[in-house]
């Protein structure tokens, strides 16, 4: 088992130095962040109709279902709409019989108006018959009366002919004028239905912006009633930052589909997780505060007890691996930097290799590393040391370390025992 670091001192000279084992067990390596409770999604519920509010079903943190009533507005005005309307199909319905009945009357004229041209076109035929038989049984002037008698009932044809047209665009006229006062019904009976504001969604009343008797005015803008948070018992959205040099460590980690887990100040003893929305958990909006670029990682948590609710502080800490069983250095050993008297003489020349990682130039210039040397040297940050009594002095150990928390590092590779001692400070005398 491990013992706390800082559990062991040993004295050589004047000097006391607090020691820490090496031990073995688990190291989980997090990225740490904040983030802000909220549902999958905030609707916001207006009113499409103006008007008093006559009633109000729900209030603060209510949970409701899709189509469940949430308040009523007066429909007085649009009930008398709606019947105006009603009444103005039935008079347009009305037309169209009578454009119907019309249009059976001009046909019944036309049919009376061919029988006349038929009976005028015979008539004229025979005497023509009568005249090649005799030229002197009938006169000219009888001829030309039967002529111009079937040449007029002719033309009388053609006018009723017209008139039924006339009567079936009456038709289409009327047919048009039903389907207008269809339509306009359908929009009264819509706005009617407005009047009844409903929940488009399965959710917790989040906001209520209304009270009983406040009259809403729709025309320029909808105005918003109540805001319903979607489904929040079966799901709640974590909206943490993550500092752009971290990034790229928790997309590995989504991937790998590590866990997340965060706390809120609310339950401080309660530990929540979650998992990194797929595909669009880490989002490409990013976000520069005082030269920090930051970047939204979206978590997704059940809530079946309620306990996570809007707007809450969460801090989050995303898995990127963990190891079970592993030889561990504490972090303390790692940061412990001795003086070089401390240090036996040949193992003096690692601190004298110490070199801040810019100089300054002869001029007085800061001289940044260049890219490549900034990753050289990154690649190098696995490989340190760490300090055991060794007499009077300090003696360095090479170690090269892997996965690191909070308190300890992996050991990868190094002449180090499980329950070796390491220097991880100097106690100062009393």
């Amino acid at each position: 088992a491990s013992r706390p670091i800082g559990a062991y001192m040993k004295e050589r000279g004047r000097i006391v130095y607090r020691e820490a084992e090496v031990t073995r067990g688990r190291i989980a390596a997090v990225v740490n962040a904040t983030g802000t409770i909220q549902p999958i999604v905030s609707v916001k519920v207006g009113s499409f109709v103006s008007g008093p509010i006559i009633k109000i079903y729900v209030d603060f943190n209510a949970e409701v279902k899709k189509g469940d009533p949430l308040a009523d507005v007066d429909p007085k005005t649009y009930e008398a709409i709606r019947d105006r309307d009603e009444a103005n199909v039935k008079s347009a319905l009305a037309s169209v019989d009578s454009a119907h009945a019309a249009l059976d009357t001009r046909k019944a004229e036309v049919k009376q108006a061919e029988a006349r041209r038929d009976q005028a076109r015979n008539d004229k035929e025979r005497y023509e018959e009568l005249q090649k038989l005799n030229k002197n049984f009938t006169s000219a002037t009888e001829m030309d009366k039967y002529t111009f008698d079937h040449k007029s009932l002719t033309a009388l044809v053609d006018v009723a002919n017209a008139s039924v047209k006339q009567a079936q665009a009456a038709i289409k006229q009327a047919e048009a004028l039903v389907d207008q006062a269809k339509a306009n019904l359908k929009l009264s009976k819509a706005n009617l239905d407005y009047t009844k504001i409903e929940s488009p969604v399965d959710g917790i009343v989040i906001k209520r912006l209304i009270d009983d008797g406040q009259t809403m005015a729709a025309q320029f803008q909808t105005p918003e009633l109540f805001i319903v948070g979607k489904n929040m018992r079966q799901q709640m959205y974590v909206f943490a930052n993550v500092d752009e040099a971290d990034i790229g460590y928790v997309a590995d980690a989504a991937k790998a589909n590590q866990p997340v887990r965060f706390t809120v100040d609310k339950y401080p003893d309660l530990l929540f997780e979650g998992k990194i929305l797929p595909k669009t958990g880490i989002r490409m909006d990013s976000t520069t505060t005082q030269n920090v670029v930051t970047y939204p990682v979206v978590i997704s948590t059940p809530n079946p007890d309620l306990k996570l609710t809007p707007g809450m502080t969460a801090s989050v800490s995303f898995q990127l691996r963990e190891k079970d069983d592993v030889p561990r250095i504490p972090n303390a050993a790692l940061r412990f930097y001795p003086q070089r008297d401390q240090v036996r003489p040949e193992d003096r020349h690692i601190l004298d290799n110490k070199a801040p990682a810019s100089g300054v130039a002869e001029e007085g210039a800061v001289i940044q590393p260049s890219a490549e040397e900034k990753a050289e040297m990154r690649g190098k940050r696995n490989r340190r040391h760490v300090w055991v009594v060794d007499g009077d002095f300090l003696k360095a150990v090479a170690v090269t370390t892997g996965l690191s928390s909070s308190n300890y590092t992996e050991l990868v590779a190094g002449e180090l025992e499980q329950g070796q001692k390491l220097v991880t400070g100097i106690q100062p005398r009393k």
